[in-house]
């Protein structure tokens, strides 16, 4: 039976924040905007439910900001390629999956980024979907950038909104956050939308939620699989609906290092430093399906792994983390918040604070 991984980019191969690095490097106090904007990204996607609205879009939104600040489609391949921000063994991770199973990547992020980390690791390109962007078709006044800039010195002031444990309505926020979100609403869906630079925030389609979810169906048709054939890799809001499908088509839906959006909605959850942990997954996938990696991952040992996918995984793994082994936890209702704890704070660690939080 043929298996088919599919993984995220950002967070399970890389450390980047693609978006949030680009606002950082090309906007005054950009990444204070960023994370303003992916806040309320998450107030949307979670809360709001803004019809035809979805996880990740803070990626169009952040558009008319960077074009505003000189950004073109140069400038993006360029400062995508230099700053591709591998986690350790991603390179090797993906060669290794790539002569097991057909491997895909599905991310959000721009399609400048996932050609620079292509060309960077040899992954082929065609084996990816990502945000397809040509900012320079895009054409803004003068007078149209003066307001843009105008709004960011506004903007970069603003708390970001947060969204109290257990939620389901906007009305939950404190006035504080509310009052934020209604001025990002009136940005961004009225007076936006009458001017020039609003035509960024209808077109661009960010691949993210059901548009990875989406993508998922084409490559499992394409290789004329079946969703319980699917390992999938994710870390964030962006891959809740995708995990959150291959679980209940009883694929193998894995959280890496992922946040409480990820977490929510895998079977297993890894902490790890390296993407070793990916490797030996698959393997187990690839061999047995997922009621192979549930059982390596509940006798997760050296001697196990060495067992189940053979003597040279088992020699890697005890070169590369020398001693204790990565947490790789079946996520239960009994250890699901501990896990989430734990692995929104080493994922802080992993890539830093500012990109770890982002949801």
């Amino acid at each position: 039976m043929k298996r088919i991984l599919i993984t995220d980019c950002e967070g399970p191969i890389s450390k980047n924040d693609n978006a949030f690095e680009l606002a950082e490097k090309l906007i005054p106090e950009g990444a204070k905007l960023f994370t303003l904007i992916s806040k309320y990204d998450d107030v949307q996607a979670e809360l709001v439910k803004r019809p035809g609205y979805k996880a990740g879009d803070t990626l169009k939104l952040i558009l008319p900001f960077l074009k505003a600040y000189g950004a073109t489609n140069e400038i993006l391949r360029k400062l995508s390629a230099e700053g591709v921000l591998l986690v350790p063994g991603a390179e090797e991770t993906l060669s290794f999956v790539r002569n097991l199973m057909p491997s895909f990547i599905v991310s959000t992020s721009y399609e400048q980024y996932i050609q620079a980390l292509c060309e960077f690791t040899g992954f082929p390109a065609r084996n990816t979907y990502c945000t397809k962007l040509d900012l320079d078709k895009f054409k803004v006044p003068s007078w149209e950038v003066d307001r843009l800039r105008v709004w960011t010195e506004k903007l970069v002031e603003l708390p970001p909104p947060r969204i109290p444990v257990g939620a389901c309505s906007v009305k939950e926020l404190e006035e504080r956050d509310l009052e934020t979100v209604r001025y990002l609403d009136e940005v961004f869906w009225s007076e936006m939308q009458k001017m020039a630079a609003g035509a960024m925030i209808r077109e661009v389609k960010p691949v993210g939620g059901e548009e990875k979810v989406a993508a998922v169906k084409e490559i499992i048709q394409e290789n004329s699989g079946e969703p319980s054939q699917v390992i999938y890799v994710g870390d964030s809001i962006t891959d809740s609906a995708p995990l959150r499908y291959i679980r209940e088509k009883r694929g193998f839906a894995v959280s890496f290092n992922g946040n409480e959006y990820a977490i929510r909605e895998a079977e297993l959850a890894v902490i790890s430093g390296s993407t070793l942990a990916t490797s030996i997954l698959a393997a187990a996938f690839d061999k047995g399906g997922k009621e192979l990696v549930r059982e390596l991952a509940g006798n997760w040992s050296y001697e196990r792994i060495g067992e189940i996918v053979g003597d040279q995984l088992r020699a890697k793994a005890k070169e590369v983390y020398r001693g204790e082994l990565p947490k790789v936890a079946i996520v239960s209702e009994s250890n699901i918040a501990k896990l989430t704890e734990e692995s929104c704070s080493f994922r802080k660690k992993v890539r830093g604070e500012a990109v770890g939080s982002l949801g």
